[in-house]
């Protein structure tokens, strides 16, 4: 997906979000975003996750035919994808005649995606770039991005910490018919919470669902994270989080049924800050 987009845009960096690195070879992971970087120069971006990413049987078929590691496996994988980017394996090491290729391409930048604090704190010893999911976690965003900055580490990676913040947005022509179109994500939180990995719903449909009080609950926990509204309403919101978290970019992901309503709330939004084009 990330060369389709590329493919079909001049201007925008494109990136993932993210390759969970204990579920892929760090070999095949430099090689695919080399030939990305070189088929569009300067506009891909590399975000590793921790996590597994899934349920847990879905992880084991992901890594049922890699050799199982102790430890924490994405330190291991990772520390083997720079080896492989910069060289470093020690003589006699199996890997250390092995070249990623194309092997003329540096690597994309490396992006470190996290929920937790755990993440923050990796990010800045590593001298990597940092992307809070401020739109799951529970976490305390501003606590995980200002721990990363104050504590940042330069490396030759990066020579200043750069932290995006990923958050959710559902912008609308006004207050009430974003919150009717943010329906759709409320109801998906609450099956997430449950388990229950389905297709978005309708407007319609999630206003019709059974409620339980526990569900009620989870969706108020969750407003929290979400912001609803006019353009200038969700603008508002997003600038006091940007202050709170010093976010060097704000990230939005928009989970809105209607194909057509989605993209208007991007556009409006767009509008809002301003964005060139």
């Amino acid at each position: 997906m990330i060369g389709q987009v590329a493919a079909v845009t001049s201007r925008i960096r494109v990136g993932s979000g993210g390759v969970m690195l204990p579920n892929h070879a760090p070999l095949m992971v430099a090689e695919r975003f080399k030939v990305l970087e070189a088929l569009f120069p300067g506009r891909i971006d590399l975000g590793l996750g921790r996590a597994p990413g899934t349920d847990p049987v879905t992880s084991y078929a992901l890594r049922a035919r890699q050799d199982p590691r102790g430890g924490d496996e994405f330190l291991e994988r990772f520390q083997e994808l720079l080896l492989l980017e910069h060289g470093g394996f020690p003589e006699g090491h199996p890997f250390r005649t092995v070249r990623a290729v194309p092997s003329d391409v540096a690597l994309s930048p490396i992006w470190l995606l996290g929920s937790r604090g755990y993440s923050a704190v990796a990010c800045r010893g590593l001298g990597l770039g940092f992307a809070f999911a401020h739109h799951f976690a529970d976490y305390d965003a501003a606590s995980a991005m200002r721990s990363y900055r104050e504590r940042f580490k330069p490396t030759p990676l990066l020579a200043q910490p750069h932290a995006i913040l990923a958050t959710a947005a559902i912008a609308a022509d006004s207050d009430a018919e974003a919150e009717r179109i943010a329906a759709s994500a409320q109801l998906h939180y609450v099956r997430r919470a449950k388990g229950e990995y389905l297709p978005l719903e309708s407007p319609e449909a999630a206003a019709a669902y059974p409620y339980t009080a526990a569900d009620r609950e989870r969706m108020t926990c969750q407003r929290a994270r979400l912001a609803v509204g006019s353009a200038l309403t969700v603008k508002d919101r997003l600038l006091v989080l940007a202050e709170a978290t010093q976010a060097n970019e704000i990230m939005i992901t928009t989970m809105v049924f209607d194909h057509g309503a989605r993209r208007h709330s991007y556009e409006l939004l767009a509008e809002a800050f301003a964005l060139p084009g």
